[in-house]
């Protein structure tokens, strides 16, 4: 499928993880694609670090990961790659900050966040980290918002999230971080909320149209898309359950208000716990688990210019639970589930057209 610039959409396929893993932290620097941790075989968190040479496709064993984890934030800060909570060997969320310096191939220890927390999501801004909500041990989902201080190596407090969640979707779009969803315990939430970095204040956004878990969101041209999901049945339908949906709900940051897309607009297949991103122009919705008894390994893409769904190339390899991350343009994605933890490393590219 070609772009408005003549380009094509395309996968470029690496070479499998040394590891197989799925809830990897990854994070790309300087031309290398760096994958921390996640749970392997045996389905407790790894230690393993491993980097991808971009230039060579040969993947190096890192020192490993002075605390094993999955599910971790990553932020790259320079020479410097911070790995901020995750859940630990013992499934507890932990507080553990840890930075990868990657001139010097080792680990050091930074100040830990003032509560364990999985599921905390990481912004970057002038040198910055903040760090937004988790779930600690007590599986109560926190409001706190901090803010790391590299040079004094400390964590500060902002003021807390109106609304307490872990697992959202964080976006950084001018002097403000959106924060779309996540979840409290098994409930999905639909709070949509913008932390100004200026005035140091929050705004309450209307909130999701539709309440559902593991939806895929995206931001593109001023407008916040949230994709799919799983559908929870109202609290009156004590015989409904939970189904995949196709819906396509969009915020206009200008005007502040959602719209429900069309039936005519939804996405070609219903699904859930896929990745997202925006690439070329279109809004990508890449595999996920849907009504098949197996992954999906279907590609569409939303084109912003011609306002409709189109059929891109599939999956080398069929996943869901995907670790992703766009340098670039390439939209990668990284290990998951297949019918185990997945070695695969695939890129959706785009190449000038033949």
């Amino acid at each position: 499928m070609a772009t408005g610039g003549g380009r094509v959409f395309a996968w470029q396929v690496f070479p499998p993880m040394p590891t197989c893993r799925v809830y990897g932290t990854v994070a790309y620097q300087d031309g290398h694609l760096l994958v921390l941790g996640g749970c392997g075989r045996a389905g407790l968190p790894l230690d393993t670090a491993e980097t991808l040479d971009m230039a060579s496709h040969t993947w190096l064993a890192l020192a490993p990961l002075p605390t094993a984890r999955a599910g971790a934030a990553a932020v790259v800060l320079g020479k410097q790659v911070l790995v901020v909570g995750g859940v630990d060997e013992g499934q507890s969320p932990v507080a553990a900050v840890e930075a990868f310096l990657a001139d010097e191939g080792r680990w050091e220890r930074r100040a830990t966040l003032p509560q364990a927390a999985m599921g905390v999501a990481t912004v970057e801004r002038d040198g910055m980290v903040y760090a937004l909500g988790g779930m600690g041990p007590d599986t109560a989902p926190q409001a706190q918002v901090r803010v790391y201080e590299p040079r004094r190596d400390c964590w500060l407090s902002l003021p807390s999230m109106p609304t307490p969640c872990y697992g959202a979707s964080t976006f950084l779009h001018g002097n403000k971080i959106y924060v779309l969803g996540g979840r409290q315990g098994k409930l999905p939430v639909t709070a949509f909320e913008a932390f100004d970095l200026e005035a140091c204040t929050w705004t309450r956004h209307p909130s999701l149209p539709s309440r559902r878990a593991f939806a895929g969101c995206a931001m593109a041209e001023g407008n916040v898309f949230s994709l799919g999901g799983l559908q929870q049945p109202g609290p009156h339908n004590f015989y409904s359950r939970p189904h995949f949906v196709n819906t396509v709900e969009m915020f206009d940051l200008e005007h502040g208000s959602w719209t429900k897309l069309p039936r005519s607009l939804r996405m070609r297949d219903k699904r859930a716990d896929f990745v997202v991103g925006s690439l070329g122009g279109h809004i990508m919705a890449i595999g996920g688990l849907g009504n098949q008894p197996c992954p999906l390994g279907s590609v569409e893409g939303f084109s912003l210019a011609r306002r409709r769904w189109e059929a891109l190339p599939a999956m080398p390899t069929a996943r869901c639970s995907c670790s992703s991350l766009q340098a670039g343009p390439r939209l990668f994605v990284i290990g998951g589930v297949a019918q185990g933890p997945s070695q695969a490393v695939e890129a959706l590219c785009l190449r000038d057209g033949v």
